[in-house]
Parts: structure tokens; sequence; C-alpha cells
């Protein structure tokens, strides 16, 4: 699995943080998204998908 993020694209909703903590996080001065780990292991696959579902600007990216 291999993820990417468009920080001009989010608007720091933090939904990829409430649903893959391990993966993502947030810059702190703007909340914009923060990748941890662009090859998470396959434990965190599920959260990852969650996330992706679950942002409103469509900033996430996986290729499987």
């Amino acid at each position: 699995m291999k993820v990417t993020v468009d920080q001009d694209k989010c608007v720091s909703s933090g939904q990829c943080v409430l649903n893959a903590a391990a993966v993502f996080d947030q810059r702190d001065a703007d909340g914009v998204v923060v990748l941890l780990n662009d090859d998470p292991p396959i434990d965190q696959a599920a959260n990852v998908r969650r996330a992706v579902a679950a942002c409103p600007a469509q900033a996430i990216a996986v290729e499987e």
C-alpha cells in the first residue's frame, strides 16, 4: 500500500488522524495533514481506507 496526500487540498478536518493516527498527523499551525508513513504496515490498511473515505477534501490517495 502506497499512501500520498495533497496538502493543498486538505481542509484540516482531522478525519485522517481520527481514523489512522499511526499514519497521519496534523500541522500545529494550521491543521493540514502530515503523512507519517507512506507505506504503512498491513495492520493499518483498514484504518487508512477509512481515513480516505472520511476525508471531505479527497486529499488522500492510496495505491494498492
